[in-house]
C-alpha cells in the first residue's frame, strides 16, 4: 500500500477524532439554561430568573444562565418537552410551582403524566394565598366570613384570578370545606389575573378575594383591604406579622404558592445532586435574600430528595382534594 495513502487515513482519522472531542467539549460546555413554560414576564419567568441572577450574583455558574419560553397547556407542553425530548440534559432546568402540582392532580397534563415523570429539584421561595375583603367590609376576622358562609353560602361573592379547579378557587373551596360548605354552592366569579379581581374587590363588585399575601402589600399599607387570614403555616413577619393565620383562628387550611424547579426523568445523579448543592448554597446567601424580597418572596428552602418528595405528596393531596370537591371522580 502507497505510504501517501495510509498518510490520508491517518489524517483523516485523526481529524474525525478531532472533530468528535471538540463536539464533546462543545456539549460539556453548553450554557446553563431555564425553560419558562409560559410568556415572558409572568411568575415562570419571575422563577427562572430568580435563579439565572441569583445564581450569577453569587459566582454559582460558570457563565449565565439562558431563560427560554415554552408557553403552552399551561405548562403541559414545557412537560412533555422534558419527558420526551430532553430528558437528561445535565444543563437544564425547568420553573415550576404549586400550580404545576395542582395541574398534575387534575391531569392537566395528560392522563399519561404524573409527579414521577421528572425530578423535582428543590424550590427557592414561597408566597402564601390570603383571604382579602375591602377595609369597609362587615367581617372583621374570619370567624365572622365563615359564619356568613356557613348561613347562606351563595350571600358571599367570592372572586379571583382563575376558573373553577384553579389555584384560587381551590383555596376558596378549602376555606369552605373548613366550615362544613359545600364548595360547589359558593358564589365564585373568575378573572382573567389576581389584578383583575382586586381591583372588582376595590370596586364593590365583589366582597372577598382569595389571592396572595405578597401581592397585597400596597393595597395593606393604603388602608384599602383588610386580610382576614392569611393561610401560612405561621404568621409571616414585618408588615404581614398582625395578619392571623386561617389556622389560628380555627380553620386549619393552608396554601402556600412555592416557586421551584425540576428536571427530565433521566439526569445523571451527578448531575441532580450538583444542580440542587447549587441552589441549595444559593438560598444561604445574604444576597440572594435580597433578591427574593425584591421579589415579593418568603424564604422556602427544599431542595433534592426532600423537595422531590414534597411535591409528590402535594400532588396526592391535591388529588384527594379533586375527588372531595368533585372535580374529578
Amino acid at each position: 500500500m502507497p505510504k501517501s495513502s495510509s498518510l490520508r487515513r491517518w489524517a483523516g482519522a485523526a481529524i474525525a477524532g478531532a472533530t468528535l472531542m471538540a463536539g464533546a467539549v462543545q456539549a460539556q460546555a453548553k450554557p446553563p439554561e431555564c425553560i419558562a413554560p409560559a410568556k415572558p414576564g409572568g411568575g415562570y419567568d419571575l422563577t427562572c430568573r430568580l435563579a439565572a441572577n441569583g445564581l450569577q450574583d453569587a459566582d454559582l455558574i460558570d457563565e449565565p444562565m439562558m431563560v427560554s419560553y415554552m408557553p403552552g397547556g399551561i405548562g403541559a407542553v414545557a412537560y412533555n418537552h422534558v419527558t420526551g425530548v430532553r430528558d437528561d440534559d445535565p444543563n437544564l432546568i425547568v420553573a415550576a410551582s404549586t400550580g404545576a402540582a395542582l395541574n398534575l392532580a387534575l391531569a392537566k397534563f395528560g392522563q399519561q403524566h404524573s409527579a414521577d415523570d421528572v425530578r423535582w429539584l428543590g424550590a427557592l421561595g414561597v408566597d402564601y394565598g390570603a383571604v382579602v375583603v375591602r377595609a369597609d367590609a362587615p367581617w372583621q376576622n374570619l370567624g365572622e366570613l365563615m359564619a356568613a358562609l356557613e348561613e347562606e353560602p351563595s350571600s358571599v361573592v367570592i372572586g379571583a384570578g382563575g376558573t373553577v379547579g384553579s389555584q384560587d378557587w381551590m383555596k376558596a373551596a378549602l376555606m369552605a370545606k373548613a366550615a362544613d360548605v359545600d364548595p360547589r354552592s359558593l358564589r365564585y366569579v373568575a378573572f382573567e389575573g389576581g389584578g383583575e379581581a382586586l381591583a372588582a374587590l376595590l370596586g364593590e363588585h365583589i366582597q372577598v378575594f382569595t389571592g396572595d399575601l405578597a401581592e397585597l402589600k400596597p393595597q395593606l399599607d393604603s388602608g384599602e383591604v383588610r386580610i382576614l387570614a392569611a393561610l401560612s403555616e405561621e404568621r409571616m413577619a414585618g408588615p404581614y406579622a398582625d395578619i392571623p393565620t386561617a389556622k389560628e383562628q380555627g380553620f386549619d387550611v393552608e396554601w402556600p404558592i412555592w416557586r421551584g424547579y425540576y428536571m427530565g426523568p433521566n439526569v445523571s445523579d451527578e448531575a441532580y445532586q450538583a444542580w440542587s448543592d447549587r441552589l441549595r448554597e444559593l438560598s444561604e446567601t445574604d444576597s440572594f435574600a435580597t433578591l427574593r424580597e425584591g421579589r415579593g418572596l418568603f424564604p422556602m428552602a427544599r431542595f433534592g430528595d426532600d423537595f422531590d418528595s414534597y411535591v409528590k405528596q402535594q400532588v396526592e393531596d391535591f388529588s384527594q382534594l379533586a375527588r372531595e370537591v368533585g372535580l374529578t371522580q
